[in-house]
């Protein structure tokens, strides 16, 4: 298995995590090959997933190594060690508990903790996390990553909510390691309809607007 500061790494170079919501688990192979024929490979099965433990247990070992497959909307330290049990690298969550970063660091998996202030960012931090996420990022926009870059330029974060294909760049130039994308890109009606060419599509943009960000940095 990659070790964490491995999977921290292809995260960052990837650049776009998947962040996948479904209501029902059977579509989640096939969201899962949409995203990756449009050049996605990390991957967030969140555990509003029904049966998303045991969806991430068949997932795991079906995809390449190139891929990062992680746990999201994890909220306390036995539902991280049942998703890691079950094949996750990376776990995330939408709120900042220490207990469930220590859980990960045990197993060398990447934790991915939620935090909305620099106190709590900063916490999260010094507490081990590899990625801190920040949510709801909706309500923030870029600059706030830029005004937190300056005292805080040693901490990887990741905006997660109201991240859209229109300011994914200002993002990444903003300092965000990567983006956390939900319905952005795994459109709810999209995979109602079976309509997965258009998350390949969507996939495809995203990753476009991040190397183009950085190629412009």
């Amino acid at each position: 298995m990659a070790r964490r500061t491995d999977i921290t790494r292809a995260i960052e170079a990837c650049g776009v995590v998947a962040v996948i919501r479904l209501s029902d688990a059977s579509r989640l192979g096939a969201v899962v090959d949409a995203l990756a024929a449009g050049g996605v490979t990390a991957l967030e099965v969140t555990m509003t997933v029904p049966g998303a433990i045991r969806a991430i247990e068949a997932l795991a070992p079906t995809l390449p190594k190139s891929f990062v497959l992680g746990a999201g909307t994890i909220l306390d330290p036995e539902t991280a060690r049942q998703a890691i049990l079950a094949g996750a690298r990376f776990i995330v969550g939408p709120v900042f508990n220490e207990a469930v970063v220590r859980l990960c660091h045990r197993y060398d998996v990447a934790a991915m903790p939620g935090c909305f202030t620099p106190t709590e960012i900063l916490a999260a931090w010094e507490a081990g996390a590899d990625i801190v996420k920040v949510f709801p990022a909706t309500a923030l926009g870029p600059a706030y990553f830029k005004d937190l870059r300056g005292p805080l330029p040693q901490v990887r974060l990741m905006p997660t909510g109201g991240v859209s294909l229109a300011n994914a760049g200002d993002w990444i130039k903003a300092g965000a390691a990567a983006i956390g994308v939900g319905t952005a890109l795994v459109q709810t009606d999209a995979v109602a309809n079976g309509a997965f060419d258009r998350i390949t599509r969507s996939a495809a943009a995203f990753v476009s607007a991040v190397a183009a960000a950085r190629s412009a940095s």
